[in-house]
């Protein structure tokens, strides 16, 4: 049977990619659904009950950055044995809104973790496993911050500060210019339409 695939969606709070998902979710389905296989749709930090547990503490309670790096790689040990690793062998794609590329961005540029210590974990963690598709929804951070203004109460990584998203997204870019194999940017500051026709463009590919 052939192996899935696994594509992820990445971008600073208030990018737009979760306007996208279940409508690419859907896009995925028409396409893979002949085959006679799913699209499972999950997220970082969650995925499995314990790292929905983990989630809401994430987002919730003021912690040590390593502290909240090793929570984030433990959900994730978790997702990838329980959800992402068995789909992928079943033959079903996976789609995940975040992945390690967020954990680099947030406490690694943002918050200013090491990047060794992130790349250890990332060994660790996943051995060499990576997605095949990232879409990287890009925006400058004062046009994520107005959008973030106008949604629910912010968590506590919604609620930084503009040159925080500033360091994050830098460190995205970084990433997408390390892996421009997996990576793919879409300018989200255009027009949904604009956006989806790309969207559609890039997974047709894959």
């Amino acid at each position: 049977m052939a192996r899935g695939k696994f594509i992820t969606l990445e971008g600073i709070d208030g990018a737009g990619k979760t306007t996208h998902l279940a409508w690419l979710r859907e896009r995925l389905e028409h396409k893979v659904g002949p085959t006679g296989h799913a699209v499972v749709m999950t997220r970082e930090p969650g995925g499995t009950p314990l790292g929905e547990a983990l989630r809401n503490i994430l987002l919730h309670e003021s912690m040590d950055l390593e502290t909240e790096a090793l929570l984030m790689f433990a959900a994730r040990r978790e997702h990838l044995a329980q959800v992402i690793e068995p789909a992928l062998a079943r033959g079903d794609w996976v789609l995940s809104d975040r992945f390690t590329d967020a954990t680099f961005a947030y406490q690694g540029g943002g918050r200013g973790l090491p990047r060794d210590k992130l790349e250890a974990l990332e060994r660790w963690v996943q051995g060499g496993f990576q997605p095949d598709l990232t879409v990287l929804f890009d925006v400058p951070p004062e046009t994520a911050s107005a959008r973030r203004g106008a949604a629910r109460e912010p968590d506590r990584f919604e609620s930084e500060s503009d040159a925080f998203f500033t360091r994050t997204r830098a460190e995205y870019l970084r990433r997408a210019e390390e892996a421009p194999y997996r990576f793919a940017i879409v300018d989200s500051t255009q027009s949904i339409e604009e956006i989806r026709r790309q969207l559609d463009e890039i997974v047709t590919a894959l």
